[in-house]
């Protein structure tokens, strides 16, 4: 029961988790590769919940303070293969009797075991199949994260108890380490069945010579990001109504201009924008359109509606219908960035999202 608790926890926390390494996993596959690959998302993130399942079993559950202070049983256990001398003397295994077989392996010293085992199979599958770790590699990491996991336990959970709930066992270090070996051995089966991690990259840069709807919006919020940061920095320094002016046209029109198209961020996600033709003129204008399309038409809008609210109802009415479809139709612009098609405002100003990735498939 206690180890469905802890993988339910760990299912619960997930999502959470998993939104705070969202931004970063995508920013780093656009630097990276160019696009966020389906496959590679999917075992990235079945690693971070399969780390934290296994973190919460081996934590929880957390008993009170009271409880722990109470503790006199042993903190340690520095002898190794005890639990082979556990299992003979604890259960009722006979090896000349098969009748005591069943019994014995549902006994606890032995299961422990195997569940100590089989919760490092992944790991060491994860190891060899994504990460291309060798043998050595894995078993000096199956070793290192079992060693953090009995530390974990041996300082009490980082000193929050005064001294450890769960026994620090030399004996759980190999088993581990075994598990994550077995695992290592066994990933051979899932290299038969899926793409390589060669091939998951391989694909990951041929796809990533063409910008995707999402890849737009990454750079367009990124850029924005990277501008109010810049902005605010030099705002400590320096001090004057008319920095962040400076600032927007330096980020927005003269370093595009300047570096053929690509912005700040641009160059981290490997986008640049190619105009047709009178580049720094389609800038300047396609920068202006956009701040008074994303920013400001929006408040001169809520302006307006604060100033006419005390007097006609029915216009406020009308107003906030036309609110709501701005909005709309605001969504329905990312809607169609997201299916890759060219937004309005680029086909006025002729421009279109070029990659830097260049990858040409080996032969």
């Amino acid at each position: 029961m206690d180890y469905i608790n802890a993988i339910k926890t760990a299912v619960f926390i997930f999502p959470f988790i998993a939104f705070l390494f969202t931004i970063p996993f995508i920013l780093n596959q656009y630097h990276k590769y160019g696009s966020i690959n389906k496959l590679r998302s999917v075992i990235i993130y079945s690693f971070i919940l399969y780390i934290i399942t296994i973190y919460f079993l081996v934590i929880l559950p957390l008993p009170s303070k009271e409880y722990v202070r109470s503790l006199t049983t042993a903190k340690y256990n520095l002898i190794p293969f005890s639990f082979i001398t556990d299992f003979i003397k604890e259960s009722s295994f006979v090896i000349t009797d098969p009748k005591t077989y069943l019994e014995a392996f549902l006994h606890p010293s032995f299961y422990t075991v195997i569940f100590n085992i089989i919760m490092f199979v992944p790991f060491g599958m994860y190891l060899r199949y994504y990460f291309k770790c060798s043998f050595k590699k894995t078993l000096l990491l199956s070793f290192l994260l079992s060693l953090f996991f009995e530390l974990t336990q041996a300082s009490g959970l980082y000193g929050i108890y005064s001294r450890p709930y769960r026994l620090f066992d030399v004996n759980d270090l190999m088993i581990n380490t075994l598990g994550g070996i077995i695992g290592y051995f066994t990933a051979g089966l899932f290299k038969k069945v899926l793409p390589s991690r060669n091939k998951i990259d391989e694909d990951s840069f041929i796809e990533g010579t063409k910008v995707s709807g999402l890849r737009r919006i990454t750079l367009f919020i990124s850029d924005l990001i990277m501008f109010l940061f810049i902005t605010l920095l030099f705002s400590l320094i320096i001090k004057s109504t008319y920095l962040k002016y400076v600032i927007f046209i330096i980020y927005y029109v003269i370093i595009p201009y300047l570096f053929d198209g690509v912005t700040i961020m641009g160059k981290f996600l490997n986008v640049k924008l190619e105009f047709k033709n009178k580049r720094l003129l389609m800038i300047t204008l396609r920068v202006i359109f956009l701040f008074f399309y994303y920013f400001i038409f929006q408040f001169l809008a809520l302006f307006i509606l604060s100033l006419i609210k005390n007097y006609v109802s029915f216009i406020i009415v009308i107003f906030l219908i036309i609110l709501f479809l701005i909005m709309l139709f605001y969504i329905l612009n990312v809607i169609i960035i997201l299916k890759d098609k060219v937004i309005f405002y680029d086909k006025i100003f002729k421009v279109k999202y070029v990659s830097l990735i260049r990858y040409e498939k080996q032969k």
